[in-house]
């Protein structure tokens, strides 16, 4: 671990090296990679060091156990090599998490699908709840969120709708968000009392770039048809709708949003490009589905991970046990306790299967 972490930081040096280079400096595309690359090494580096600044001053502090010393001051240096190993321990447990493989996606900005699932017109309001949550928690992270296709119901819910979340680390943070939501709360149409228990479906999706799916414009079919809804003068006499279909998957993407066709294309090839390249992260995991399954659940959209219970004022997350009796500041946006514990309840799982 010591020599990987060794090399790690020889790199880092390098890196600001090439950085100082005027031919690096002219050179847009080298400067970006240069610097995403240093980026990415900085917080193990900055441990690193720290551990080995942390190890030097315990084995001086233990050398110093072995000259002669009054009894305060060797109880003073007994003290501080207590608190430098167990810091060091700290240390330690930082850098194996570190050294932990990637996701390659995670640094990615991410295409929510949010659908009212059984339940009706309360699934569809439930799913506007949860489509606030998360541009809420966006909001918080300083992160950009972007409407791209949105289907109201007569309620004011949602059947479906799709957004845009722009931001370091968006995919990193959302991405244990994939499954089924369940809400359990009495609809304002009940007037019996009676709680009614509803689901809405949510998908993550990594953004992607053209190089990382290829997709020829032989594939897919493009319609054009006069949007619906809100948007002014241009409802019904414009075709700026654009519904794209990927003929090889079956892949079909509308979206109106925008008043430009242009606009609402590019938009919907954003999706498409997502779908597809979600579908073939899907059929990847599926093959290794009996050898290995992911810390925090399948990623089976179908998934159960989470119950929100308005009676009890309460939030659990099934995948993980995790109970919060908060349920308005989770639905305001507060996600970080949630997804914090499940981050580092997947560090562990993996911890584990790379000490075992």
């Amino acid at each position: 671990m010591y020599d990987r972490l060794q090399s790690l930081e020889d790199r880092y040096e390098d890196l600001s090296q090439l950085l100082c280079d005027p031919a690096v400096a002219s050179d847009p595309k080298k400067l970006r990679e240069y610097s995403k690359e240093q980026s990415n090494l900085e917080d193990t580096v900055q441990c690193y060091r720290e551990y080995k600044e942390v190890v030097d001053q315990l084995q001086d502090a233990k050398s110093l156990l072995e000259e002669k010393l009054d009894d305060e001051m060797r109880d003073m240096v007994k003290m501080e090599i207590s608190e430098l190993s167990e810091r060091k321990e700290e240390l330690e447990g930082r850098l194996k998490i570190l050294l932990l493989p990637k996701d390659p996606n995670d640094d990615k900005n991410v295409i929510v699908e949010i659908r009212g699932a059984a339940g009706g017109d309360e699934a569809a309001l439930f799913a506007a709840d949860l489509y606030k949550m998360y541009t809420r928690f966006a909001d918080s992270q300083g992160w950009k969120t972007e409407m791209i296709e949105a289907s109201l119901n007569d309620v004011g819910g949602y059947k479906e709708v799709i957004f845009s979340i722009n931001g370091n680390g968006a995919y990193s943070k959302l991405k244990y968000e994939s499954g089924a939501h369940r809400v359990q709360r009495i609809p304002t149409t009940e007037s019996g009392g009676r709680i009614h228990t509803s689901t809405a479906t949510v998908a993550v999706l990594p953004e992607v770039e053209d190089v990382e799916v290829e997709i020829h414009d032989k594939d897919i079919r493009v319609d054009l048809f006069c949007s619906s809804g809100a948007g002014g003068q241009s409802v019904n006499t414009t075709q700026s709708a654009v519904r794209l279909t990927h003929i090889p998957t079956g892949t079909v993407v509308t979206c109106q949003d925008e008043k430009s066709q242009h606009k609402n294309k590019d938009k919907a090839m954003k999706v498409l490009r997502a779908r597809i390249f979600d579908k073939m992260m899907q059929e990847a995991q599926s093959e290794y589905a009996g050898i290995r399954k992911s810390a925090v659940g399948t990623g089976d959209r179908s998934e159960r991970i989470r119950t929100y219970n308005f009676p009890q004022s309460r939030v659990t997350d099934h995948r993980i046990g995790l109970t919060l009796h908060k349920l308005d500041t989770v639905l305001n946006g507060d996600l970080g306790e949630i997804i914090d514990t499940l981050i580092v309840h997947e560090q562990a799982e993996q911890l584990k299967k790379v000490e075992s």
